[in-house]
């Protein structure tokens, strides 16, 4: 095996203190949003930790942003290469063949992530969907949400404080999808733990080719 340092210590810290917080926000929104039903904790605390959970990954989040954006990383792993689109149909190609069906036959992975190109082109198009437009969308309705008098302007331009509710408890049923699925995809490497063990190391294995 070689081993690759693929997440510096500060992608390591956000990424383990949004898992937490996303499960944390999951659960509590779940309470909040099923109250008669659910007997987890009170509305008010579940409401009182939500918020504050909210919070923390709001500046998780610019954390996140001011990392990438400053070491200059953003665009190259986060941005799929559009500007070449045969390559880039002609990859994802590859990836759909291998996650629906190389994978159960023992094809090797046609990606190869570095430090400089740590997505294939399937999770450069999904983690900029959700860290670019369906993250900011979650947290602007949650502040919508936590003060709507101090964001009536904003609650007025969308089309009310039920629209705001919509688009709030759309996003949490995904991003509860969302959960169940990466932590699937977390168990896709050469052992069930390899992934998860690189994102607490920061080193991925992988095969050396001979």
């Amino acid at each position: 095996m070689k081993k690759i340092y693929l997440h510096p210590l500060p992608v390591r810290i956000w990424h383990w203190i949004n898992a937490i917080g996303f499960i944390v926000l999951i659960l509590t929104g779940a309470q909040i949003r099923f109250a008669d039903s659910m007997g987890l904790m009170s509305f008010e605390t579940a409401v009182q930790i939500h918020s504050w959970f909210g919070f923390i990954l709001l500046a998780n989040y610019f954390i996140w942003l001011f990392y990438y954006l400053f070491s200059g990383k953003l665009f190259k792993i986060y941005i799929p290469p559009f500007w070449k689109p045969v390559e880039f149909i002609r990859n994802s190609l590859r990836q759909v063949k291998y996650y629906g069906y190389g994978i159960m036959v023992g094809d090797k992975n046609p990606h190869h992530p570095t430090p400089e190109n740590k997505f294939n082109p399937l999770q450069q198009v999904s983690y900029l969907m959700i860290m670019v437009a369906l993250i900011p969308l979650q947290i602007l309705t949650g502040l919508m949400l936590w003060d709507p008098k101090f964001f009536s302007s904003l609650i007025n331009i969308i089309g009310g404080i039920q629209i705001a509710t919509l688009i709030h408890t759309g996003l949490w049923i995904f991003f509860s999808a969302f959960i169940i699925v990466h932590f699937y995809l977390a168990t896709l490497g050469h052992t069930p733990m390899a992934h998860i063990k690189a994102m607490i190391t920061g080193y991925e294995e992988e095969y050396e080719e001979h």
